[in-house]
């Protein structure tokens, strides 16, 4: 089963994601078959990068989201959707 979950980088205390595409069975760390973005939780705003057209492709194939991706996403989805609502 392939999944779209987080990969630890970054430093001590300083974490920094890549959201990863892979199988369930590779520890987190491990071997991956594409990086479809990254987030970066301690940049205020929290910085999230996502190529959607990736995700998708990689959700129509059967990738599942694990739960924290999709909380991940979901600020992504609002935070675009606020900077789109800013009237300019």
């Amino acid at each position: 089963m392939v999944r779209i979950r987080l990969a630890r980088a970054g430093a001590k205390k300083a974490p920094f994601y890549r959201i990863v595409v892979t199988d369930h069975r590779s520890p987190r760390g491990g071997r991956f078959l594409e990086t479809i973005g990254t987030f970066d939780p301690v940049a205020k705003p929290e910085i999230i990068q996502v190529k959607a057209d990736r995700l998708t492709y990689w959700q129509s194939k059967g990738a599942q989201v694990t739960d924290t991706v999709a909380v991940v996403l979901k600020k992504a989805a609002a935070a675009a959707a606020a900077a789109a609502a800013k009237p300019a």
